[in-house]
């Protein structure tokens, strides 16, 4: 494939699959998104939820940083900017 550095499946996971209409090359670079904590943000599809007075993001129909073809994209929303945001 075509840029492997970005992409690898493990299908040996215990977890996996993990999401829900999963794409015929679905990435697990990005096992734990690291768009998460950009909350609004992140670019990707999720819901909130209130659990235990505890506001969540729910991620299950996002796909963005399991698609080979966002890498670039995830990259970029870790920019210095966004997560120095994080931290005030």
């Amino acid at each position: 494939m075509k840029h492997s550095h970005k992409f690898f499946t493990n299908k040996d996971c215990m977890f996996f699959p993990c999401h829900d209409k999963l794409e015929k090359d679905f990435n697990c670079l990005f096992c734990y998104c690291p768009l998460y904590p950009l909350g609004d943000k992140c670019g990707g599809i999720f819901t909130w939820a209130i659990h235990e007075n505890i506001k969540i993001k729910l991620c299950s129909d996002c796909h963005l940083p399991h698609m080979p073809e966002y890498f670039d994209t995830v990259m970029n929303l870790l920019t210095e900017e966004n997560i120095s945001e994080l931290f005030q």
